[in-house]
This record gives structure tokens, C-alpha cells and sequence, in this order.
């Protein structure tokens, strides 16, 4: 069956919509798709005329059952395949997916303590999968994102995700900030963390994602702050 993980299948992109000025939701009709837990991710395959392929992963920022799968992609300048996703690819269009993979960074509804998520960039993606989730199901378990970005202008999902019900969405900038905006433009720090995130002492489940270099530092962060090792979830892609 479609979606039974190490299998390679067909899809074709049927929706699609600008995120950002270098990121792209895209839509593909998958049949036989069984579905996907919150936080799971894809591999995507492009082939050549020439017969050359290129593989990459992207988290799934949809959820559940249904024959369709959400990405969202941003696109990198230097990539193979991310320029061909945001710019070419076109309503229609077939590419190969294997998956849903990976079990680990996955937020379950059963799961009935606080949550915290922490996304850099477009590592929001797999996050929004959560808090989608969390928002259908009705779940009581308090939820919280904290999502960091260069620029009010990248945002993926804003107005989901200041709408959803159930899960608060705080803001920080790196780059330039909204007029008016509390606090300066700077780099995420141990004490935008305190500030902004559950607190040790409610013991949430923390699931962070994003460049390497972000997740490594607000990793080491949480746990100087007193979180438990055991309950922080970590997922990591390359570059900037």
C-alpha cells in the first residue's frame, strides 16, 4: 500500500500556494496514503531525463488520515531539489514519496501532558502538524509554540497558527521585527526561553526543530533551565 513507509509511490501535486516569497505549500494527491502522525516526514525523489535522481526529506505539516499530504518548502539557493518544488513544479505534476518515516519525533493525543514547541525557520513545519493536530482532537493538554525567524515576512502559516484554537503561538525575530514590536531583533537567549516557554515545573513534552545550530543551542538551553532530558525531542536540518 501507498505510505507503508520504505515503498517508493506516486503522487501528483494537486494544490499549492506561496507561504513566503522563497516558500511554497504544496499539496499532493497520494492514493492509497495511510496517513501520518504529527512530526513525521517524507523522502522526495526527482528524476532527470537523463536518468539522474535527487532525494531529500521534508517534514508532513498535515496530519492524519486522507489521501492527500501537505509539505511546505522553502527554497534553498544553492539546493537541487527545493528550486525545482518552489518554482517549476506544477499543478498535476507526479513526484515519487516514500513514507510516512520516522517515529520518534511525533506528538501523540494520548499524550496528556503540556507541550512545548520551539521551530526555527521553516522547522515550524513539523510543529504545525502538531498543533493541528492537537486543535482537531480537541486535546486539554496545554500547548505552547515558540516560533523563531529572521523576519515578520517569513512566517509559514501565521494566520493558522494565531487562530488555532487551543495551542498560543509567541513570536521572536532574529532579523527585523514588526514596528512597535517589545524587544529587539537578536538572536533567541536563555532568558527569551524563561519568558516565553512552560516553565520546568510543569514538566511538558518539548519538541524542538530547526537548523542545527538553533536546536543545539536552545536544546542545551531548556535543560540549563531545568527541563528533563528525557522529555526533550530534537529534530535538525543543515544550513541556515
Amino acid at each position: 500500500m501507498s505510505g507503508s513507509g520504505a515503498t517508493w509511490f506516486s503522487g501528483s501535486l494537486v494544490r499549492s500556494r506561496p507561504l513566503t516569497a522563497s516558500a511554497r505549500s504544496l499539496v499532493f494527491a497520494a492514493p492509497g496514503w495511510s496517513g501520518n502522525g504529527a512530526g513525521q516526514h517524507v523522502d522526495v525523489r526527482l528524476t532527470a531525463p537523463d536518468g539522474y535522481q535527487a532525494v531529500r526529506s521534508y517534514s508532513i505539516a498535515s496530519v492524519g488520515a486522507g489521501e492527500e499530504i501537505e509539505l511546505a518548502v522553502d527554497r534553498l539557493p544553492d539546493g537541487e531539489v527545493s528550486p525545482f518544488l518552489v518554482d517549476e513544479l506544477e499543478i498535476g505534476d507526479p513526484v515519487e514519496l516514500r513514507g510516512p518515516l520516522g517515529g520518534w519525533f511525533v506528538w501523540k493525543p494520548e499524550d496528556e501532558r503540556s507541550v512545548q514547541l520551539i521551530g526555527g525557520g521553516s522547522g515550524v513545519v513539523p510543529l504545525v502538524a502538531m498543533a493541528r493536530l492537537h486543535a482537531a482532537v480537541g486535546s486539554a493538554a496545554p500547548m505552547r509554540l515558540l516560533y523563531s525567524l529572521r523576519t515578520p515576512a517569513d512566517a509559514f502559516y501565521r494566520e493558522e497558527l494565531s487562530a488555532l484554537r487551543g495551542a498560543e503561538t509567541g513570536w521572536h525575530y532574529t532579523r527585523s521585527a514588526p514596528q512597535g514590536w517589545p524587544r529587539p531583533p537578536a538572536r533567541i537567549t536563555a532568558d527569551d526561553l524563561r519568558r516565553e516557554t512552560l516553565a520546568p515545573e510543569l514538566a511538558p513534552s518539548i519538541f524542538i526543530c530547526g537548523p542545527t545550530g538553533f536546536v543545539e543551542t536552545v536544546s542545551r538551553e531548556m535543560l540549563r533551565l531545568g527541563h528533563d532530558g528525557d522529555r526533550i525531542r530534537t529534530e535538525r536540518f543543515g544550513g541556515i
